[in-house]
């Protein structure tokens, strides 16, 4: 029969253990025991408790097979530590035996890491260089032909307009090409036929019309129909297309240049007045501000009806700038030498001294004081220290 439980109170349950094997003549491993409390501190000695443990001798057989346990819990934690030992050691050979080798590869890539960003800052400094002697070439070039450029611009403010092209068509000679009756019917013919198959796709009824001007070379084609305003497109982006791909198809072997005028409900001419109307609106805001004007990007034919209207303008100057498609007219004030506004001169001359203008010499001023002497003399009969003197 298994013996009793004794209850055993100390302050800790290691105490409490202790006493047990004690008052039992046991070692630990025969022991067996319950906690029934653990001790508690409590706060400044309040509401401290002891520990209480019920404890009794075990039986051969249980004390047996705990130590079995104990030694079995020993030899399993030993085994497990050579094992680890031997797994660490093997990797720590892995890892010795390819170290050279590693290495070498490792100074290979340094060395080449090294090498290539050496390339590159070299590369880098180049081109540095060759962008700082370009820019000083372009200086320098800028400088010497911007007097000439100023002179011409002055001497010729039409010159922008001659610059600009007749139409966004393909590269060819400027010269009017003298061509057969039976040539222009081909050309008709070959314009009349490419925009068929187009309004043919679109799935629009348009009725068109050409005619050929011999002594100008231009050839209009005319477009009528109804929703013309899909052929037109925003600010005629969609006519000028058709017209450029109609300069392709007719300019094919033709020596010289056909320019081509594509046209429907009177929009070209529209268009012109329009232009016409803003270039004068905005040359008068130009004078108004004294500050340039940046148009919307134009085709060639539109920018050239911008300079053209304001070819004639004594104080305005107008230039194109940017790259195609969205290059634009500048419209500005024209400057004299000194690189001052022609406009501020003009004014100061019409309103500075002698001529009349305000501050001027020559300008009437009211004297109020003498107005209000001579309102008093009235009132008083004539008397007064204005009409003494």
């Amino acid at each position: 029969m298994s013996q009793e439980y004794i209850e055993i109170t100390e302050k800790t349950v290691d105490d409490a253990i202790t006493t047990a094997c004690q008052r039992l003549s046991v070692t630990s491993n025969r022991l067996d025991y319950i906690v029934v409390q653990r001790e508690k501190s409590g706060f400044l000695g309040i509401g401290a408790k002891p520990a209480i443990i019920k404890a009794r001798v075990k039986d051969a057989a249980e004390a047996t097979q705990a130590i079995l346990d104990d030694v079995i819990g020993k030899v399993e934690k030993r085994v497990q530590r050579d094992i680890a030992k031997a797994e660490e050691a093997a990797k720590k050979e892995e890892v010795k035996q390819p170290a050279p080798a590693a290495k070498e590869e490792a100074k290979k890539a340094e060395k080449a890491v090294k090498a290539e960003k050496k390339e590159a800052a070299k590369a880098e400094k180049k081109e540095q260089n060759e962008k700082e002697k370009e820019v000083k070439k372009n200086k320098k070039k800028n400088k010497k032909s911007s007097a000439p450029k100023k002179a011409a611009v002055e001497a010729e403010p039409a010159a922008p307009a001659a610059e600009e092209k007749a139409a966004p068509a393909p590269k060819k000679k400027a010269a009017i090409p003298q061509l057969t009756d039976e040539k222009i019917a081909e050309i008709k013919k070959a314009a009349h036929d490419f925009l068929e198959g187009v309004f043919k796709t679109m799935d629009m009824d348009v009725e068109i019309s050409e005619s050929y001007e011999k002594e100008t070379g231009i050839l209009t084609v005319n477009m009528e129909g109804e929703e013309m305003g899909v052929l037109i497109g925003k600010r005629g982006q969609t006519l000028d297309s058709l017209q450029y791909l109609v300069s392709l198809v007719v300019n094919k072997g033709v020596d010289g240049y056909i320019h081509v005028k594509a046209d429907t409900e009177n929009y070209r001419e529209r268009r012109k007045k329009t232009l016409e109307n803003l270039a004068k609106n905005i040359a008068f805001k130009v004078k108004r501000t004294r500050q340039p004007v940046a148009l919307e990007p134009m085709n060639p034919y539109e920018r050239r009806i911008i300079h053209s209207s304001l070819q004639n303008e004594k104080y305005i100057t107008t230039y194109s700038e940017g790259e195609e498609p969205y290059r634009k007219v500048v419209v500005a004030l024209k400057k004299d030498e000194n690189g001052e506004d022609l406009l501020k001169e003009e004014k100061f001359e019409k309103g500075g001294r002698g001529r009349g203008g305000k501050g001027g010499r020559g300008g009437r001023k009211r004297d109020y004081r003498r107005s209000k002497d001579n309102r008093r003399s009235e009132d008083n009969g004539g008397n007064s220290p204005a009409a003494e003197e």
